[in-house]
């Protein structure tokens, strides 16, 4: 596969707040290593990054130059004076595909027993939902970030971009 160079500059970042499975964030490592995103971890985690079971799932896609790690969400926010970051939550009426994203966006993604605290919630430039099922109650976070990064992707004209080898 190959990429426009002028567009992969200006690509979207996926952000883990404080992940507890290893086997989570080992699959998203695979999906931002295959879409050319980087991957963002919020401190601290429930894992060493150096896990077997990460290896053992992100496979030859761990490329840890693509992945960005932060002590603190203080330290991350700092860090993002460029970057709108987009929370995805249960909690907001706006559905994700209603959002127009743009490049450089920061879509964030909470912990999978507990999501992210009201601060972050609060400090966040838009939270969006995924509509469920009445009786679902959430989705696992790499089929969140998986379904959010293709409609951003799709939304600013990456597909377009690339070509089939």
């Amino acid at each position: 596969m190959t990429q426009n160079k002028n567009f992969a500059s200006k690509m979207f970042n996926i952000a883990l707040y404080q992940p507890e499975i290893p086997q989570n964030t080992a699959a998203i490592i695979r999906l931002c290593s295959c879409l050319n995103t980087t991957l963002e971890i919020i401190e601290p985690c429930g894992f060493q990054i150096e896990d077997k079971r990460i290896k053992r799932i992100a496979m030859d896609y761990l490329d840890i130059k693509k992945i960005s790690r932060f002590e603190s969400f203080d330290h991350f926010i700092k860090n993002k004076k460029k970057s709108r970051i987009i929370l995805m939550t249960t909690k907001s009426k706006k559905i994700y595909h209603q959002f127009n994203f743009k490049p450089n966006d920061t879509i964030l993604l909470g912990r999978e027993s507990t999501g992210v605290p009201k601060i972050v919630h609060e400090m966040a430039y838009e939270r969006l939902k995924i509509p469920l099922n009445k009786n679902a109650r959430s989705l696992n976070i790499l089929t969140v970030a998986a379904i959010v990064l293709a409609e951003a992707l799709k939304q600013n004209s990456f597909f377009k971009h690339v070509s089939k080898y």
